[in-house]
Formats: structure tokens, sequence, C-alpha cells
């Protein structure tokens, strides 16, 4: 903001616009939203770069929704199959009429597989998604800054 506010005071609005467009952030899209209404109402252009706060948001977001999902269901995907394998462990106690230690094994090594994948994935899923949530959140500050930042300087 300090370097469109230098382009604004310097060379005018479309110095300040190409500085946009060489600039790759969200919030460079919402100040070059706010430059291209400059002259007109406050409102409007306070409206414009609102819209495009919620197009660029939008944007970000656009994955997070399945790094969260993954997330939340590799955890029930491991229950399920702990739940297999502690059925299976019960079949086979069945089927051989007696209990034992090598009789059960199998079902609970393989319930406790099922566990520790489910939590192999969910929990760096869950560490990624809100790292990502929390870098959207920063960026949607960043440009309800800028755009509130650039109605002053226009």
């Amino acid at each position: 903001m300090a370097r469109i506010a230098r382009a604004l005071n310097g060379g005018g609005i479309e110095k300040a616009m190409a500085l946009c467009k060489e600039t790759l952030a969200p919030f460079s899209n919402v100040v070059y939203s706010g430059l291209e209404l400059s002259g007109h109402q406050e409102k409007e252009i306070s409206n414009a770069m609102e819209r495009e706060i919620t197009i660029e948001v939008t944007k970000l977001e656009r994955y997070t929704g399945i790094v969260g999902t993954i997330g939340n269901v590799a955890v029930y995907i491991g229950l399920f199959g702990t739940v297999l394998g502690i059925i299976r462990a019960f079949h086979d106690i069945a089927a051989a009429g007696a209990g034992g230690m090598s009789i059960v094994i199998g079902g609970v090594a393989e319930a406790l597989v099922c566990t520790a994948t489910g939590l192999f994935v969910a929990i760096p899923a869950v560490i990624a998604f809100n790292y990502f949530a929390r870098k959207v959140e920063l960026f949607t500050n960043d440009m309800e800054l800028c755009a509130s930042e650039l109605i002053d300087l226009i």
C-alpha cells in the first residue's frame, strides 16, 4: 500500500493500476478494482472492492473444504477398520471355539493398523486445514485493510 500511495502521488491512477497488475497477490486485485472506479462515489468504490474481496476469498478457500473433509473422514475410516478388525477377532474366536492369544492377535493387529492409518492421514490433514484457514483469514484481513486504506487515499 505504501507503493500504491507513492504511485498515486507521483504518477496518478494509471501508475498505481500498473503496479497492481504486476503484483501477484489477492489484495492487488482488490485495490485494482477500487482504482478502476476512481472518481466515483465512495460507496460504489467500496462495494466494488468488497465484491472483489469475496471473489478472492472464494479462490483462496477453493480446496480447504477437501482438506478439512479428509481430516474429518479419515478418523472415521480408521474407526471403521478398527471395528472390522475386532469383528474378525471375535469371528476367529467363534470359529476356533476357544480363545487364546494366537487366535485373537490377527484381528487385533488389523484393528490397530486401521486405527494408526486413520490417524496418520487425519492429523496432517487437520493441521493443514487449520494452517490454510488461518492464512485465508490473514489474507482477508489484509484485503479489507487495503480497501479501507485505498478509500482514504482516493
